[in-house]
């Protein structure tokens, strides 16, 4: 096994703490209890992960063509990012920070380390835990002791107390065993310094998921599985004892909203906008650095810790939860639902007036499998249709799939590779048929439709078409560079002239924000000029990662 934290064991660790997770979370949403008692804490911690280990997953493709692997100070950098990115709730974004932290110190390591491009060597474990507890700190508006927090110090004290005790003969498999048992024993002392905890007769749950990311750090270092932790609680052997105890816990009042969101933005505005947030709620996390944020509140004016962002910089990926939605009565199952991933606002919009229950993929961003698990459940339905709308999102369609199916739901997953190819299958969905043949008819639609994007070449590279420049517009038809042109309308109207030759009956046009409505009147005079039985229908996507979209059907 690795000694030291490379590439391939961030990798490994992302993976193992994925699994780890996803094999504790539903423990650890049960002994929920602080700051709020809304029993997500697993799910929320998993989310964050599954970004972590998608962000370093893409790392590795980008070198599948070649014979270099990642440089380490990749992995963990990508690491970071990933979780910061796709934060969750109050434990996942403290989380978020833990790793930033750790991945500061490792990737920066000195010229004389023996990974030498920032690989953290055994040395660097020790310090780069201290480092990360302390920046989670730093995070916290009004750090708590029994919490996360707690956990994760006492993990850096251990490692350091192991890495001193060795007299610099420093082992990275010892490090990590010695953080994991100082976080074990921190755990489960957590009762005694957190009052709430100790009513419930649970340990803090966002604790209890580090020691999770901490046992996989362990494995992938050593192979060696750590000691489990017991069931959660200490006062409780009951699981449903354990949920009455934590359901009394929870406070009467407090804030209703969670808001968090992802903000662009300067040291300076995220320095006033901490003081400003601070004075809206409670549970204040926020963490990142170098231009980018993950803001965390509690609050009972959402609109107001929204519009701090917005004058603080470009907040985004803004998700509002009212705490109190999870104690209504939920609705009775409709019997059957779609759930489609569109790349903008205005086809959101689109789907959902036909009845889809939407995950919106902003440029850059791909959705997690958890949150297309989180969309079919919000869809609240015994059968669903999913819609992936892109072939990138293939495996992680397939995985959310897999895992609502253990959840009792029945999903068929058609492999819609464009938002144009999902708009046809909706358009002919009809859920009073049965499923299978609803199923058939959607993949038939998708199928017979025809796509195309056009996009601005960022360099200079090779294409099916040819060499393009920087600048260049790219017509990509059914995923390959099929014209190469310098104007968009003109480019646009030669890939209409090509998916045309074959026939067609109608053509869709979604157009990015940045396209004015003349380019749209422009291409349906030409398909109107020269194929008179064609029908063109025009739609706005909003913001997303092409200016225009195209569909034959």
């Amino acid at each position: 096994m690795p000694q030291t934290l490379d590439a391939a064991a961030v990798r490994s660790w992302c993976s193992l703490a994925l699994e780890a997770l996803g094999r504790e979370r539903e423990e650890i949403d049960a002994i929920n209890v602080y700051p709020v008692a809304d029993g997500d804490t697993g799910t929320n911690l998993y989310l964050t992960v599954e970004s972590a280990a998608q962000a370093v997953e893409a790392v590795f493709a980008a070198h599948e063509t070649g014979a270099s692997v990642p440089a380490p100070g990749d992995a963990v950098r990508a690491m970071a990012h990933g979780a910061l990115i796709g934060a969750r709730g109050n434990s996942g974004t403290i989380l978020a920070q833990l790793l930033r932290g750790m991945a500061e110190a490792l990737a920066d390591a000195a010229p004389a380390d023996p990974q030498g491009d920032g690989g953290g060597g055994a040395d660097r474990l020790a310090p780069a835990l201290r480092r990360a507890a302390a920046l989670a700190r730093e995070a916290v508006a009004h750090p708590v002791e029994g919490t996360i927090l707690s956990v994760a110090s006492a993990a850096a004290d251990a490692a350091e107390r192991n890495a001193a005790e060795r007299s610099g003969a420093v082992d990275a498999g010892a490090t990590v065993r010695a953080a994991y048992a100082g976080a074990r024993a921190a755990l489960a002392a957590t009762p005694d310094q957190l009052p709430v905890l100790g009513r419930a007769g649970v340990v803090d749950a966002g604790g209890r998921g580090l020691l999770a990311v901490l046992g996989a750090l362990v494995r992938s270092l050593t192979g060696e599985t750590p000691a489990a932790f017991p069931m959660g609680h200490r006062r409780y052997e009951d699981p449903a004892a354990v949920a009455s105890a934590v359901e009394s816990c929870a406070p009467e009042g407090g804030p209703a909203f969670e808001v968090i969101y992802l903000l662009e933005a300067d040291d300076t505005s995220v320095a006033r906008l901490r003081a400003r947030l601070d004075g809206l709620g409670d549970s204040l996390v926020v963490v990142g650095g170098d231009g980018l944020w993950n803001v965390h509140i509690h609050v009972d004016d959402a609109g107001a810790a929204v519009e701090a962002g917005v004058e603080a910089g470009r907040p985004y990926r803004i998700r509002i939860t009212h705490f109190g939605a999870a104690a209504e009565e939920p609705p009775e199952r409709v019997q059957r639902a779609v759930v489609a991933v569109v790349p903008g606002e205005g086809l959101a919009g689109l789907c959902a007036e036909a009845g889809a229950t939407t995950v919106l993929a902003r440029p850059g961003e791909p959705p997690a499998s958890g949150e297309l698990v989180e969309a079919i459940r919000r869809a609240h339905a015994r059968e669903v249709v999913l819609l992936p709308n892109d072939a990138a999102l293939r495996h992680t369609a397939a995985a959310a799939a897999e895992q609502a199916r253990t959840e009792g739901v029945r999903v068929a997953l058609i492999p819609t590779r464009a938002a144009v190819q999902g708009i046809a299958a909706l358009a002919v969905h009809q859920p009073d048929r049965r499923f299978d043949e609803d199923v058939v008819a959607m993949t038939t639609a998708a199928g017979a439709t025809r796509y195309a994007e056009l996009a601005v070449a960022e360099r200079q590279s090779w294409t099916m078409a040819g060499i393009c420049q920087a600048g260049d517009v790219l017509g990509l038809i059914d995923g390959d560079v099929a014209v190469i042109g310098a104007d968009l309308a003109a480019t646009a109207e030669a890939v209409l002239s090509r998916m045309l030759a074959a026939g067609g009956e109608l053509v869709t046009l979604v157009l990015g924000d940045d396209v004015p409505d003349a380019l749209a009147d422009r291409l349906e005079i030409y398909v109107r000029d020269g194929h008179l039985a064609v029908d063109t229908v025009v739609y706005r996507g909003g913001r997303q990662s092409v200016p225009l979209l195209i569909g034959v059907e």
